[in-house]
């Protein structure tokens, strides 16, 4: 273990961190050249960002260093807060039969691919993620949680979700035989006791966020928009929803078909992921409701990329459209990717430049997506997703500015994370 300036570098995997030395409580002093704290829409310049043990007590142009604070010169780089993916799958990484990934990968060395995962995506500047579904792991992301939390690894923020819920003949696999009963990658659940039995116990486990597949599989009708087929009876959705919210728990909801999203909104939903179905008048309630959209543009692409199906090329086409018209009528939409149905080799800043190339957001808009928005699904806006007095101290850096180039964010050069420097990339 190599010792310098209170901090000691952990080489993982090829990858080299920079984590928290014994003695905790250290001071730093960042200098930023650009500082975009994700919630107002100025850019400032040269500002100082003074963070003791792990929350920022010091934020301005004028700010007062303290005399033994570790100094950090990012005076040539844009400075942001941590970045914020609010649709992933830490326990997989984007295999292709995911019936051997089940069936062949016991859940241990799930996990340890998870740790691995997670540490991709700090690497690259995601210092939070919203974990939604096990994928089969049952509720092994509550341990990658835990450990995280206790820092026996480095990894983002999780809030987890534990087992998706779904109904039987409506989720992976589906292509083995009848004779054999294997266990689905989500939790199969039938009737309203079921439904609501399930959700206290995903609770009971550990789970942050309940996680329900309102539809499955969908299609391009003849009139141009998405349909799809639900997968709950209306009581069974009301219930489960009605019930994680009794407990204090909010809902994502799994939803690509206009049939699917409007389902999901009528049972109370918190957020929709996917959503590529959404037309003007679901938006409008989505907004009356106040429901988030967390439209998962990264994996589609990615999708299309390998298959290039004209199927999935008229769904992008719709989506694009629908949220670029989201944008604009103000719906709160939130940076999600579907990490984990790709590879986790594949930097989630892409997401952003999507966003911006594609759907018609603005830089800063696209970026608040993935910061101060995010912070606000997750209902933590009070810590995270803004850089400012009192907020835990999670930033980032990257060279040049991404107003200008929203493609800068795929090129993370400094990581810090509850006060801790995990990167820092010199010349």
């Amino acid at each position: 273990m190599i010792k310098k300036t209170g901090t000691s570098l952990l080489i993982l995997a090829g990858l080299v961190f920079l984590a928290a030395s014994a003695s905790p409580g250290e001071t730093y002093a960042i200098k930023a050249g650009r500082l975009i704290d994700g919630q107002s829409a100025l850019v400032r310049q040269d500002v100082i960002i003074v963070v003791q043990g792990n929350k920022i007590t010091a934020l301005g142009e004028n700010a007062v260093i303290p005399k033994d604070a570790v100094f950090l010169d990012l005076s040539d780089k844009t400075v942001l807060p941590g970045f914020i993916d609010t649709h992933t799958h830490i326990m997989v990484d984007g295999v292709d039969d995911y019936g051997a990934d089940l069936y062949k990968n016991s859940t241990p060395f799930r996990t340890i691919r998870a740790v691995a995962n997670i540490r991709k995506a700090l690497w690259n500047g995601f210092t939070a993620l919203r974990d939604v579904e096990s994928e089969g792991a049952m509720y092994a992301d509550v341990d990658v949680k835990k450990a995280v939390n206790m820092g026996l690894i480095p990894g983002p923020r999780l809030w987890v979700s534990t087992r998706g819920l779904n109904t039987p003949g409506r989720y992976m696999p589906d292509d083995y035989s009848w004779e054999l009963d294997l266990p689905k990658g989500a939790q199969m659940v039938a009737g309203k006791d079921d439904c609501l039995k399930a959700v206290r116990e995903q609770v009971a486990n550990g789970a942050d966020w309940i996680k329900i597949y309102v539809d499955w599989p969908f299609f391009i009708d003849k009139d141009g928009g998405i349909s799809g087929l639900t997968n709950f009876t209306r009581e069974e959705l009301t219930a489960m929803v009605d019930e994680a919210h009794r407990l204090q728990r909010k809902v994502a909801g799994h939803a690509i078909s206009r049939d699917g999203i409007k389902a999901a909104l009528e049972a109370g939903i918190d957020s929709i992921e996917h959503g590529s179905g959404f037309d003007d008048t679901l938006i409008d309630q989505a907004k009356r409701q106040g429901a988030y959209w967390c439209p998962t543009l990264l994996i589609f692409e990615d999708d299309f990329e390998k298959r290039g199906t004209q199927q999935l090329r008229q769904m992008l086409e719709i989506e694009y459209k629908a949220l670029n018209s989201a944008y604009k009528k103000g719906l709160k939409i939130a940076l999600g990717t579907d990490a984990g149905s790709f590879s986790w080799s594949v930097n989630q800043a892409k997401e952003f430049e999507l966003l911006v190339k594609k759907a018609g957001f603005s830089p800063m808009d696209a970026i608040k997506a993935g910061t101060s928005v995010a912070a606000e699904l997750l209902g933590q806006s009070a810590s995270i997703g803004h850089l400012a007095p009192g907020m835990l101290a999670d930033i980032v850096a990257v060279p040049g500015d991404p107003l200008q180039d929203i493609t800068v964010l795929q090129k993370v050069i400094f990581v810090m994370k509850d006060g801790v420097v995990f990167r820092h990339d010199r010349p």
